[in-house]
């Protein structure tokens, strides 16, 4: 049984390489422009809408393997969902944290929405 969940937590190293890369290819290009606090707020949202666009995909992807019947590649996608649902997860509470640390982005951020309704 250990083995097994090796293997399966083997496949997912590419895509956890990829986020990382992205993650940092992000702060510190935004934080070169700007400031950290922005760089984390910017990476924040990026990170949000790649892993709910990301679960998405491999979620159809499971899908249309289930239907065909393949269940290796089943399992693969479904391992790939997970852990874009994970990294959402952990995503979400840095999301929660930063606001918590950083109060006046509430503010900025409740701005942004009253902007948009009254336009």
């Amino acid at each position: 049984m250990p083995a097994m969940l090796a293997a399966r937590l083997s496949r997912i190293v590419p895509l956890l390489a990829i986020l990382v890369i992205i993650a940092v290819a992000i702060y510190i290009f935004v934080s070169w422009r700007s400031t950290p606090a922005r760089a984390i707020e910017v990476l924040i949202k990026i990170f949000t809408v790649l892993n709910t666009g990301l679960s998405a995909l491999f979620l159809l992807a499971t899908l249309y393997a289930w239907l065909e019947g393949n269940t290796f590649v089943a399992d693969f996608f479904i391992t790939c969902m997970v852990t874009t649902l994970v990294v959402l997860g952990i995503t979400l509470l840095c999301r929660r944290t930063f606001l918590k640390h950083n109060p006046n982005y509430r503010w900025r951020i409740t701005d942004n929405a009253e902007t948009k309704r009254h336009r």
